[in-house]
This record gives C-alpha cells, structure tokens and sequence, in this order.
C-alpha cells in the first residue's frame, strides 16, 4: 500500500470510478473493501490519516452491546452479535475473545442482569462465545482482587471480544488494495462536481503536495461519520443537520488497579450509563461517557467533568481509588449519532441510516465498529442501485483480512500484524527489533514498516494509529518523539525544517492526552 502508487491511479484514470467513497474511517473502509471484492472500480479519499477520528478513540469492543437490550433494540444486538462472529473469524490477529464480569450487589439484580445476559446468549446462538455463567461471592473476589466487596454478593460473567481499532482500520485499507480498490490519505474532497442536476465527481486536493484533481465517479458515497453534513451541504447548502455529535471519553490507567484478565462492566451507574474497565496492552482501559457536543473535531478534548465523572464511578468499585495524576492517558471520541437534538445520548440507539439526495449523494451515517461491515454491505447495495452498476452480492462474510493469522497470540507483541510479523523482524536484525518505549512496545521496525507498507506520512501517523503509543502513556510518547522523526526523516528524505514542524504539530496534538 504505497501512496504514490495510490495518487498515479488517480493521475491515469481514464474512466469513471464506479464509486468514489469519501471518508477513511470504519465504514467507508469497509465500504472501500465491499465495493472492491464485488468487482467495482472505487476510490476512497479521506482528509488527513485512515481511522483519525471516531474510528481510533473507541472502547476497542466488539460487542452486541448488552445496554442495547434494555432500550429493547433487540434486533440492533442480534445483528451486532451476528457480525462479531466474522470478526473474530476473519482477523483472528486483531480481534479476541474477553470475558466480563459484572459485580452484584443484590440478589434482585443478580436475578436480573443474569436473565438479560441469558437472553443475550440465545441472540448469538451459534455464534456464542461461551455461556454466561453466575459467580459466588469468593469466586468473584477470586478473579477480581482489587475490586471492593462490601455487600457484594456476587457476580455474572459473560463474554465479548476486543479488538485494536487503528490497526483494524490498517488491515482494512490494505485488504481494499489488495481486491483493487484505490485508497488515499491526505487527500480532501474540496467540492462535488454535478451535470444537469445530477453528481458526477468530485474535486479532490492531496493535502501533501497541494495538487488538484477533477475525479469523474458513477456515484459518491459519503462516510464521513460527525462531518457527514460538511459533505453534504456542498450538495446541498441549506440542508438540516441530521447528526447529534455525542462525545466519548475514556481513561488509560496502570494494570495495577485491576489485576486478573477480567473486565468489568458496571451496568448502571448514578445517570443511568454503562461504564467498562478493561484490560489493555497491559494497561487498564476505563470509559466511556455520553455528552452531547456542538463543536465537531477530530482530536477533541476531554472535559474536566467527564474525567471527574469515571474517576468517580470506577472509584466505587476499586479498593484503590485513582486519581488525576494517576492517569497515563486520556482520549475522546466524537459518535455519529443519528437522533433528534431533544434525545439523551446514552439512549441514543447505534442502528445506522442512509439518506441519497436528489442528486444522488449516498450519505452513510450511524453505526458502530461492531457493525461496520454490515453499513458497508447496505451500502453498496444502495449504492449499485443509484449508480446504476453491475449488482453483486456482498463476500466480506467471508473475506480473510490482511494479515490474517490465527496461530499468532497476543502474547506475541507484533501480533496485530499477523503473519508479517516475521517480516517486520527481518527488516533490520541488529537494533531494529530494540523498544523505543519502556512502557510500550515501539522498534524502529515497526515505524519503517509503517512509512514502506501502510503509508505512515506523519509523526501523528506513527504514534497514535500505527502503534498506539500515545493512547497508552503519553508523556512517553512525547519524549521518544525526536528519536521516532530521526527514523523517519532518514526513511522519507526531508530536513531539519520537516522534523521541527512535525515536533510542534504533534506536541500540540499530544497535550490534550495528557491529565493536567
């Protein structure tokens, strides 16, 4: 997946793309890798980085979604179970199994969550994970050392899976090329060209050189997520925003506050949310939060409440409460959510919607990363009805993502790249396999292999989405910044002005992870 190759097919397009996709986040990879396996010319552009936005700041679950069940959106978790089934099955490197547990502190709840978690096995049928099963109060204390007991009169564990999002987003792009699609960071989409009423194209700018290109499409499809209505005012400018932008925060903390190789997930905390603690590359994921934004950014920042506010549920439940300065990162996600203004977010349901246009622009929105191939699906579906191409049937049911491995462990820390781990080892024998970080696990390898085969432009590129140094301790990550520039610099072929720019942009973007 090498960036010029990607721009030259642009440069000697002589035909129409079938579909141009803008966006480069979960869903409009997986439209990009759709559209591709089922035979059809496409192109996808996204404005800076694969997976910048929403796509990289989630919980890393893949999952029905239990809370979901209460709201009664019943076939929503039926259709998310069904697809964490090919998650697991398709990028076993990325995607694994986890097993929850929720603490019980009555016998009335315990009767409760253990029903909803019953019901929740039977929606996955085949594709179960493992049964729920109900804990003692010893046994719960047993898995969960560190969580207070007080009261506790047990627990109900069930079973989910994790999964490593950016690098999910990675093996997406790379799989798209891999069918033929053309793919294309760094590239915006700076208006859509129409003929008599009707979209033809775009006008797309490569945000590295500055070069424009007039791009011919038979049809456009917009999966831009939170931004989706900035795509679809060019079509149309006096459109109504259909998007209630809800920001997600969550918390990185040491493994110490929760030993084991459990989660946990409190089901209802004092506002009526969900929050979960979970175990992450050796650290301890706590999140997230519902609040409802007006700014949409792809970086945004956390609020001083929403810390406040996990820093409080999870201290309910951990004999030793964190603090603030206990925090090694912190990062916020903006959902897509497709609601009326007056709704609450956290009961927003995460079903996704398509809306075309007279003109013909397909805009995706909605959804979540548990359910990104299913959008993708129905939207190709729509997609080769308005543009009027060939129809065929979805195959990425069954597609075998790039890198797909299902021998590698977690164990193994280069498992996120399946079988080319053996080859990123070869690239330098000597010190290319040496750890950068002390608290994470970075080589030189990793970063040549970013830039050579996953198109790794930035510093940003490397540190938050190729490796996800800086989601797991930022302070960190800012002090190997240098050394990380001095590779790529050596790799790219730029100057003392391009390290300096790179330093201060990355900086900037790195202090709203750190906990002041």
């Amino acid at each position: 997946m090498v960036r010029a190759d990607q721009l030259k097919a642009i440069e000697t397009a002589k035909e129409p793309w079938d579909i141009v996709i803008i966006g480069g986040g979960a869903s409009g990879l997986g439209a990009a890798l759709d559209g591709a396996s089922r035979g059809h010319k496409t192109l996808l552009l996204e404005k800076s980085d694969f997976a910048q936005g929403t796509s990289s700041k989630s919980t890393k679950l893949i999952h029905g979604g239990v809370r979901y069940l209460k709201q009664g959106s019943i076939r929503l978790v039926f259709q998310a179970l069904k697809e964490r089934g090919f998650l697991l099955k398709n990028p076993p490197h990325l995607v694994h199994k986890m097993s929850f547990i929720i603490p019980v502190y009555s016998w009335w709840r315990l009767l409760f969550y253990g029903v909803g978690l019953i019901l929740y096995d039977l929606l996955a049928g085949k594709k179960r994970i493992e049964s729920t099963i109900f804990l003692s109060r010893k046994k719960t204390q047993t898995l969960l050392p560190n969580l207070k007991d007080n009261r506790l009169v047990g627990g109900i564990a069930y079973w989910d899976a994790q999964f490593n999002d950016t690098r999910l987003a990675i093996s997406l792009a790379r799989s798209a090329v891999a069918y033929g699609a053309t793919v294309i960071n760094y590239c915006s989409v700076m208006s859509i060209v129409k003929e008599e009423g009707r979209i033809c194209g775009v006008l797309g700018k490569d945000n590295i050189n500055g070069k424009e290109y007039k791009i011919d499409a038979k049809v456009v499809l917009n999966a831009t997520g939170v931004f989706s209505n900035h795509i679809r005012k060019m079509d149309q400018p006096d459109i109504k925003s259909n998007i209630v932008p809800s920001q997600g925060t969550h918390i990185v903390l040491d493994r110490k506050f929760l030993l084991g190789n459990h989660a946990i997930l409190i089901p209802k905390t004092s506002d009526g949310r969900v929050l979960f603690s979970i175990p992450w590359h050796n650290k301890l994921l706590v999140g997230t939060t519902d609040y409802l934004v007006d700014s949409i950014d792809n970086n945004p920042t956390p609020f001083s409440e929403e810390i406040d506010y996990i820093l409080k549920i999870i201290g309910e439940y951990l004999k030793e409460q964190p603090t603030r300065n206990d925090i090694l990162s912190v990062f916020s996600g903006l959902r897509p959510l497709v609601a009326r203004k007056n709704d609450k977010t956290k009961d927003i349901s995460r079903n996704h919607s398509m809306v075309v246009s007279q003109s013909g622009l397909i805009s995706l929105t909605g959804g979540k990363w548990t359910t990104y191939r299913k959008m993708a699906e129905d939207a190709i579906d729509v997609v080769q009805s308005v543009g009027g191409i060939e129809n065929h049937r979805c195959k990425t049911a069954e597609i075998k993502f790039d890198g797909f491995d299902s021998s590698i462990t977690n164990e193994n820390p280069l498992h996120m790249y399946g079988c080319f781990s053996k080859d990123i080892l070869t690239i330098d024998s000597s010190t290319g396999n040496s750890s950068l970080g002390k608290n994470f696990y970075l080589t030189p390898n990793q970063i040549l292999w970013g830039i050579r085969e996953e198109m790794a432009i930035r510093l940003e590129d490397i540190l938050a989405r190729r490796s996800r140094c800086l989601f797991l301790d930022a302070k960190e990550t800012i002090e190997i910044a240098p050394r990380v520039t001095k590779i790529m610099v050596d790799e790219l072929g730029h100057d003392q002005r391009w390290i300096d720019k790179e330093l201060r942009d990355f900086k900037r973007a790195a202090e709203k992870y750190i906990m002041n």
